[in-house]
């Protein structure tokens, strides 16, 4: 039980970095965006495997 609940964490801190990466975008921030998108794509893939 708690395995799933960590993922959905981790999917949903990725969701999260997804909507940084959006508003630091608009910003003209690219580097921050950059990191935030390479943050995202880890969480969200640490939330698939550990599934």
């Amino acid at each position: 039980m708690t395995d799933n609940v960590l993922a959905i964490v981790m999917v949903f801190l990725g969701l999260f970095l997804i909507g940084g990466v959006f508003s630091l975008g608009k910003q003209g921030l690219k580097i921050g965006a950059a990191v935030c998108a390479f943050g995202a794509a880890m969480a969200i893939t640490a939330g698939v495997l550990w599934w």
